[in-house]
């Protein structure tokens, strides 16, 4: 009888536990103050997915949010402001502290460097020795450089965008080689039918790449995570010979320099149709963008000038001449947006130029056919490649 007592007792409890709670439940409909919610907080424009892997844009309208002025990554924020300039037929990287204009180390290297390249985690900066078929690692750190590794025909460097592998532009090879971003093994080797594969950039959401052939005035179109080729076209000017590659802030549109069409190609990535031609000056080689984005700085090698291009206004509304004439070729813009760099190809020696006026701020005299500077440390959470494209 006890038994049951305890058993009724315990069945009339959870009963009355139930009837209470839903009691609760009733009075906030029948008079009781109505629980209220949160505010919804606004949503700020995301990026579409990218490439698996790769971090997501800081801004769906502009690819280069990261890259505003002084916004530097913890990992390089300590790094010595440098321009590291590889001098192609000295066989030597010109080193030039930013403050004093002046060169203060000079770095033997291997056999006919031709870029400076930041590592996709920007803790090494490589140079290609294209002839010497190797990469020297520099420690932007100190400005060490360290023991060569071996890599046949680096004539240029990428990184995909989740960091996941190198890709070095085998000019002469005719091959894109996919490797190991850190030890630089050999992960696989695509071959192309275009000859001189030589710049690149990537879609806003890392997709695919597109690369300029110099030599047989071609563009390719890659996907990035098949490592294949899914789109080739030869360029509707004869002789053309296609050089640096930038995609505008909104991802819409890739802007490809030609030196023989003297003008940059015009490109919608997506479609991948034939492009149109804007023309800029007489060897057009370098596309540089601004810290804010609005602008792109175009380097005409042939004739010695600079053209600004507009991206909002859609045309080039500024043209800078280096007085005395010269070569401009590749380069980067100074961290704070202030100065653009360029190396002087033909002449020996580097420009400083200031970004608000044009005007010439320096001229830096180095080793022999200065080529693909970087300058560092720049903005940006990662690296792209070739003297710095950074997201």
């Amino acid at each position: 009888m006890a038994h049951l007592t305890r058993r009724t007792r315990a069945l009339l409890a959870a009963a009355l536990i139930a009837g209470l709670a839903g009691c609760g439940t009733a009075n906030h409909s029948e008079g009781a103050a109505p629980v209220k919610k949160a505010a919804a907080v606004p949503k700020a424009a995301v990026a579409p997915p990218g490439l698996p892997g790769m971090p997501p844009l800081l801004d769906a309208h502009d690819v280069y949010a990261a890259d505003r002025p002084n916004r530097l990554s913890p990992v390089v924020k300590d790094f010595p402001s440098r321009v590291y300039v590889p001098n192609t037929n000295s066989n030597t990287v010109s080193v030039i502290d930013p403050a004093t204009y002046q060169v203060v180390e000079t770095i033997p290297v291997g056999v006919q460097p031709q870029h400076v390249v930041p590592s996709w985690d920007m803790k090494t900066l490589w140079v290609n020795n294209d002839r010497g078929h190797t990469l020297t690692p520099i420690d932007p750190a100190t400005g060490v450089a360290g023991k060569p590794v071996e890599v046949h025909d680096p004539y240029n460097l990428y990184f995909t965008p989740n960091g996941k592998y190198a890709i070095v532009m085998a000019s002469l090879d005719r091959e894109l080689v996919f490797r190991d971003p850190h030890t630089m093994e050999r992960k696989k080797t695509v071959p192309v039918s275009c000859y001189g594969v030589n710049h690149a950039d990537f879609s806003a959401d890392g997709r695919y790449f597109v690369v300029s052939c110099e030599f047989s005035g071609e563009l390719l179109k890659v996907d990035t995570e098949k490592m294949e080729v899914i789109g080739q076209q030869k360029l509707p000017f004869q002789g053309a010979m296609p050089q640096d590659v930038k995609i505008s802030p909104d991802g819409k549109t890739f802007y490809i320099a030609d030196m023989m069409a003297h003008g940059m190609w015009v490109l919608d990535g997506e479609k991948f149709t034939t492009p149109s031609l804007l023309p800029t000056g007489k060897g057009c080689h370098g596309l540089y963008v601004s810290r804010d984005s609005r602008e792109m700085y175009v380097s005409n090698r042939g004739e010695g000038s600079v053209s600004v291009f507009d991206f909002g206004q859609n045309k080039l509304t500024k043209k800078w001449w280096l007085p005395g004439g010269g070569s401009p070729d590749m380069g980067g813009v100074s961290a704070d947006g202030k100065v653009l760099w360029l190396s002087g190809r033909y002449d020996a020696e580097v420009y400083a130029i200031d970004t608000a006026t044009g005007k010439q701020l320096a001229r830096i005299p180095v080793g022999s056919g200065p080529h693909g500077l970087a300058v560092y440390p720049q903005p940006g959470r990662y690296s792209l490649g070739h003297t710095g494209i950074f997201r």
